[in-house]
């Protein structure tokens, strides 16, 4: 039975740029790196990967003499980090204070709330309370 997702994977052409910004702008901590190939952060209990889709869709990668298939994608692609609502609206003033661009902001149904911005890689990404999927 599957326990949950173990790792999100997003990709940026600019790896070095787009990492500094998980890192110095979500604060998220590095725990692997391989020089232009991928940036892999800690995100709460979670594990959000970063890789370069010009490497990764080209260039096999052996671990241990098993390789690891092929994989990359272009274009934007979403996730969402999930916040409390009562550090909602600082994280949305931290991201401005950075020049975060909001693109949308959104009351749900359920009287959850989540903003829209994007890294320097093009990826969509949500600030979404914690409450949202309960």
């Amino acid at each position: 039975m599957i326990k949950g997702i173990a790792e999100t994977c997003l990709y940026a052409k600019n790896l070095d740029e787009t990492a500094k910004f998980y890192e110095e702008v979500l604060g998220f901590e590095i725990f692997m790196k391989e020089e232009n190939r991928h940036v892999f952060f800690n995100c709460g209990d979670d594990r959000l990967f970063l890789f370069n889709p010009d490497h990764t869709r080209k260039k096999l990668t052996d671990v241990d003499g098993q390789a690891v298939p092929l994989h990359g994608a272009t274009g934007s692609i979403h996730v969402a980090f999930s916040v409390s609502e009562n550090s909602y609206d600082q994280i949305k003033e931290h991201l401005k204070d950075h020049e975060v661009t909001i693109e949308s902001e959104i009351s749900w149904p359920n009287k959850s709330r989540s903003f829209y911005f994007r890294d320097p890689a093009g990826n969509s990404l949500e600030i979404i309370t914690s409450e949202m999927w309960k």
